[in-house]
């Protein structure tokens, strides 16, 4: 009786030379040389490459003890890929992704089986490495091997294809409404990380940014940061009058470092958005109660709260010292009188922690926290009437904090203006009789 298909593949094992009529010879030019033992209505059903070969069509077939022998030659990395698919042929249930193992294998056995025209054994390869994570070196080798597979193996970098713009405007609106909403503590993890990626977001580096701020960004963008601001203000000022009271909470307190944290990192958002303008407007106007809340902090020595305090309000300064957002000198000189003195009283404990696990993290951007406010204070001194210039650097001189802010820039260029002052409004002056006579 003949044996159905199913009967002859059950009966028919790989390297069985008693049933097998086909020997497939795998070669290298390195020399590594493997027989195996096969049958021919598996490799026919399996591969279009053998089934090729194995064809009347194809010239020539080499004929070893009665059986056809086709040989293959391969790259010494592919060699033992060519040994596991023709053990796959074998299998009687379909190919599995368990029978592939590992994300290198599968890159291994897809070139072979794309080579010698096995669809399921493509089919699955393809669909394990679709479906499983990928480490970062696994991702590269994927970027090199894939695109010169061809069509039928692209479908593997679908989740490495430039993302739709109008996508990524929406999850970084989706973002920011969660990252500025002040969340619970329970999700402050979620919330730091969300705050990351939108940066990075933002941020070019060695590739352009991933988002193109248009007017719907940034109008998003500022909404939820004076959202953030708004519950901010309202907590100093609640606090202020708490002070008065002498009834502050520790609860309010932690609360007023969370919003620290967020706006800290708001700043940085609005700086690279190019719309700080409504932040440091808001933070102007709350200084003097900002100072306050902050000085109490000072009094129960919470060190990190005051840093972070410094933090945002260094990046206030710069907007406002550099030019980026315009004030009246009236504004200029309140913020300059409400944050020298304060950084004068911080900046002499921050020098005075030791290092630990606890601070090490202050003390790593303790130095650059400084150089910021320094040059942002030194360019507000200088866009001063010479007077207010002098009752600060008077102060400075006669201060024993004298080392921290170092005004000596400021004072030098106001030395200079001074002695040469009269000169040069009395050219001024002459030129403007001479234009007169004229």
């Amino acid at each position: 009786m003949e044996l159905s298909d199913n009967e002859s593949r059950t009966l028919s094992r790989i390297g069985d030379r008693s049933s097998s009529d086909v020997v497939v010879r795998i070669r290298t030019h390195e020399g590594r040389d493997d027989w195996i033992y096969c049958h021919s209505h598996i490799l026919v059903e399996k591969s279009k490459y053998f089934a090729d070969r194995l064809s009347d069509s194809w010239p020539t077939c080499q004929i070893l003890d009665s059986r056809n022998c086709v040989e293959v030659y391969c790259d010494e990395c592919e060699f033992d890929h060519h040994i596991v698919i023709l053990r796959l042929f074998y299998i009687t249930a379909d190919v599995t992704v368990t029978d592939i193992c590992s994300v290198k294998n599968a890159l291994g056995i897809l070139r072979v089986a794309i080579q010698l025209g096995c669809p399921q054994i493509v089919t699955t390869c393809i669909g394990y490495l679709e479906a499983v994570p990928w480490d970062e070196s696994e991702e590269e080798e994927i970027l090199k091997v894939i695109p010169g597979m061809g069509s039928q193996a692209e479908s593997v970098l679908a989740r490495l294809q430039p993302v739709n713009p109008s996508a990524v405007v929406k999850i970084f609106i989706s973002a920011i409404q969660f990252a500025t909403s002040s969340p619970p503590s329970s999700m402050n993890d979620l919330k730091v990380s969300s705050q990351e990626q939108l940066e990075y977001l933002l941020t070019e580096d060695d590739d352009a940014p991933l988002l193109t701020a248009d007017n719907e960004v940034k109008m998003e963008a500022k909404l939820c940061v004076n959202r953030l601001l708004m519950r901010f203000v309202s907590l100093v000022d609640s606090l202020v009058c708490d002070l008065q009271e002498s009834m502050a909470e520790a609860g309010k307190m932690e609360l007023f470092q969370s919003y620290l944290s967020d706006l800290s990192w708001a700043s940085q958002i609005v700086t690279k958005l190019e719309t700080s303008t409504d932040f440091v407007l808001t933070w102007v106007e709350s200084s003097a109660n900002i100072v306050k809340v902050a000085e109490e902090a000072c009094r129960e020595s919470s060190l990190p709260m005051q840093v972070k305090v410094l933090e945002v309000a260094a990046k206030v300064l710069e907007a406002i010292g550099y030019g980026t957002v315009i004030l009246p000198t009236t504004k200029r000189l309140q913020m300059v009188k409400a944050w020298l003195p304060f950084a004068r009283l911080v900046k002499p404990s921050v020098d005075s922690v030791t290092s630990d696990d606890d601070n090490d993290m202050l003390l790593k951007s303790n130095d650059e926290l400084w150089q910021s406010l320094e040059s942002a204070l030194v360019s507000m001194i200088l866009t001063l009437p010479s007077s207010d210039q002098a009752e600060i650097l008077t102060d400075w001189l006669e201060n024993k904090q004298i080392r921290y802010p170092d005004l000596t820039e400021a004072f030098e260029v106001w030395c200079y203006r001074s002695k040469v002052a009269k000169r040069r409004l009395g050219l001024l002056d002459g030129n403007d009789l001479t234009s007169n006579r004229v």
